[in-house]
């Protein structure tokens, strides 16, 4: 995580971020979170199997505020960091040192904070 953020932080940034762009585009934004939330709800695939799919995802195309939202959704997911970290594993197969270099910092970092949290 970059000195001076934290998971925390970066999930309120991205929220802001999404709540600014909302007020200029509301019809697209709004279109987009159907169509996210369309894609994240339970089906063939459970909520936790989606979420797992989407950090991996995220951690391959090195986009640090998904890591940590997905990483998030994992965890409210109730997915066990067992189950993060094979999932790391599975996309470190595909995306070799630049997703091990994601997932061994931003993803273990956010685990922890995030966990803290609930406490």
């Amino acid at each position: 995580m970059n000195i001076g953020t934290s998971a925390e932080a970066s999930l309120i940034k991205y929220k802001e971020g999404i709540g600014a762009f909302t007020k200029k585009m509301p019809d697209f934004a709004s279109q987009y979170n159907a169509f996210t939330q369309e894609c994240f709800k339970e089906g063939a695939l459970s909520q936790k199997q989606k979420q797992l799919i989407a950090l991996g995802i995220s951690i391959h195309s090195q986009n640090e505020y998904c890591i940590i939202y997905h990483t998030k959704g994992c965890l409210d997911q109730g997915c066990s960091e067992e189950e993060i970290l094979d999932s790391i594993a599975v996309t470190a197969a595909f995306g070799g040192g630049a997703a091990m270099s994601q997932a061994v910092t931003l993803v273990q970092e956010s685990i922890q904070e995030l966990n803290q949290l609930k406490q």
